[in-house]
């Protein structure tokens, strides 16, 4: 679990007191991987006080975040500092979020990013490292993962040393999201809920966090409104509990197929959760009913057709690679997985979407 956290608005403003305390010393930066979209944004970038060698790294969140990022990451890092860094603050979405999680773990740990995607392989604890999220819904600020894509999968860095070690979370730096974006991430956090309280894993320490952020996600997604303070609070509050919820249960269906879209086809994880949950009646009949209203109420029409011209190579790997997160079916559809759901059981899922 992350040890410390403080929440609400305006709390971004703490930044600078919380990190002075973990400086180590003047050769050891601070390094923040911001998403590139405030560059530009005096508002936000203005609060950071930067002092010695501390350094900011923009990077796009337009890709999935990629082992091979990972590792190009760590080695600028390390080559440009004379001392390991104080720590690392990653700021924006779940993205930037895994990235900063993942590039901690990489310079304290031997070898490739690619190398620990899995459950309990990374041997050494990570360097301090701080999440602030910019947007709602992904959960990455609480989880116990890093979801990237590498040569032969996406799979996360699982770990106990994957977490945060302080979260900041101000939900005004989440004002001015487009609503599209707004809209898939909040539905990454809705899915998480479905998928972790229908599941075979669920216990009553997940099922606390899981129908509570359920609970919001309907007031916030049939009631609120984008712009609402309230709702951008309560979002907020919806992913971290969806992401606690997740963290001591497990996704299933949706997400599972969803790492086959984004591994072949580059879609990213929440309109592509949005995309595969949109199919899911047979599995989730309730939620996915839920879901459709929330699409109506905020006018959201989906990408249709995007495995139609998919070779059979490519829905190959795509069947594989989601056939190959084994807990995530297991949580979903009980001990014998395997005779419900087949590749080409998942091949006719894949060719509605």
């Amino acid at each position: 679990m992350v040890p410390r956290v403080v929440f609400g608005r305006g709390s971004f403003n703490q930044l600078n007191d919380i990190l002075a305390p973990k400086r180590k010393n003047a050769k050891a930066p601070f390094i923040y991987l911001i998403d590139d979209v405030f560059k530009n944004n005096i508002w936000l970038i203005s609060r950071i006080e930067l002092s010695y060698d501390d350094r900011i790294i923009y990077i796009s969140s337009a890709e999935e975040p990629k082992t091979s990022q990972v590792d190009e990451l760590v080695e600028d890092i390390i080559l440009s500092t004379k001392e390991r860094p104080s720590g690392i603050i990653g700021i924006g979405g779940g993205t930037l979020l895994d990235l900063a999680k993942a590039v901690s773990i990489m310079l304290t740990n031997e070898g490739e990013s690619h190398e620990y995607q899995g459950w309990d392989l990374v041997k050494n604890p990570a360097i301090y490292h701080v999440g602030i999220p910019t947007i709602s819904g992904t959960g990455a600020e609480v989880s116990r993962t890093t979801v990237l894509t590498g040569p032969d999968k996406k799979l996360g860095i699982n770990s106990d040393y994957t977490p945060f070690d302080q979260v900041v979370l101000d939900s005004e730096l989440t004002k001015g999201v487009p609503k599209e974006q707004w809209f898939y991430t909040g539905m990454d956090c809705y899915i998480h809920c479905v998928e972790s309280l229908e599941g075979t894993y669920l216990n009553e320490f997940s099922k606390s966090y899981g129908e509570k952020a359920f609970e919001l996600c309907k007031s916030i997604f049939l009631e609120g409104a984008l712009s609402d303070v309230e709702s951008q609070e309560k979002l907020m509050m919806a992913s971290w509990h969806g992401g606690m919820s997740i963290a001591y249960s497990q996704v299933g269906v949706a997400h599972a197929m969803s790492y086959g879209l984004a591994y072949v086809l580059g879609v990213k994880h929440g309109i592509g959760n949005c995309i595969v949950f949109d199919q899911l009646e047979e599995f989730y009949p309730e939620g996915v009913q839920m879901f459709k209203a929330m699409k109506s109420k905020y006018n959201i029409e989906l990408p249709e057709g995007i495995c139609r011209d998919l070779s059979d190579i490519e829905l190959d790997t795509m069947i594989n690679v989601s056939l190959g997160l084994e807990p995530l079916w297991e949580n979903a559809l009980g001990k014998g997985w395997k005779q419900k759901m087949t590749a080409k059981k998942l091949r006719e899922l894949y060719k509605k979407m």
